[in-house]
């Protein structure tokens, strides 16, 4: 990039409205940042940064077809890479042990600005992707060997409906609700009952799509529509497609405080 051309940037997460979110701060922050393109997948980040040669790739690591780390290391050496997790107990570590730049979901302005900063400082100074990324790479794939299958996560689940049971997507679930020694389940159109405590349901569950947002309250963020906050501080929830809004613990609020 030279100084008279406006640096560009790719966004790929599966999750459309988290890369739509990442867009709309990154816009906010750097308005001098075009960014060029959206990517649900990691087969699209690919095509994305091949067809429109980006500046700056920033990739969820876990997405379908590649993973963000796939991505990475098939990228040329001028795409500056910023992954975006929601595995800090891997990620952290390895990326700080090599000057990787990395976000945590969910991501804040002030750690977003950050980063930005740091761009800006390598774009000027026409530095290449930064010396310890092939190590990192090579290091995350040997720790988490599971990643690229995502192993170990919950894709169904068997619960009780009445008399019957019923295989449930998890991507059909809502939220789940603690309910003394079970865990309620709550669809679009359903209500069901399983007998794994949320709190050993929470280990299985995708911490990139479900979040806990109160002691007995975990929500699929792909059934969120949006997040109220009232005059007291106070963070609701509402649902696409059922009516009872959500109430987010204090201790939770910070996590949709830019949403």
């Amino acid at each position: 990039m030279n100084g008279a051309t406006r640096p560009t940037a790719i966004v790929a997460d599966d999750e459309p409205r988290l890369a739509r979110f990442l867009e709309q701060r990154l816009v906010a922050l750097w308005p001098e940042l075009s960014v060029i393109g959206l990517a649900e997948n990691g087969p699209q980040a690919q095509a994305l940064i091949a067809s429109e040669a980006p500046d700056i790739a920033f990739l969820d690591i876990r997405m379908p077809g590649l993973t963000g780390l796939d991505v990475a290391r098939a990228a040329g050496p001028d795409v500056h890479i910023v992954f975006v997790t929601a595995y800090d107990q891997y990620a952290v570590d390895a990326f700080e042990r090599e000057a990787i730049d990395y976000l945590l979901k969910p991501v804040t302005d002030e750690r977003l600005a950050q980063t930005v900063e740091r761009l800006k400082r390598r774009l000027q100074e026409g530095d290449s992707k930064a010396p310890g990324l092939h190590a990192a790479l090579q290091a995350l794939a040997q720790a988490v060997p599971a990643l690229q299958a995502g192993a170990g996560r919950l894709a169904w689940i068997r619960a009780s409906v009445g008399q019957d049971i019923r295989l449930i997507p998890v991507e059909e679930i809502c939220y789940f609700e603690s309910n003394d020694k079970y865990t309620s389940v709550f669809t679009a159109d359903a209500e069901a009952l399983i007998r794994t405590p949320l709190k050993e349901l929470v280990a299985q569950l995708d911490p990139e799509r479900f979040w806990q947002v109160h002691r007995g309250t975990v929500v699929n963020l792909a059934h969120v529509a949006r997040a109220s906050r009232d005059l007291a501080g106070r963070v609701t929830l509402q649902l696409r497609s059922r009516r009872e809004p959500i109430r987010v613990s204090r201790a939770f609020a910070h996590l949709f405080k830019q949403m």
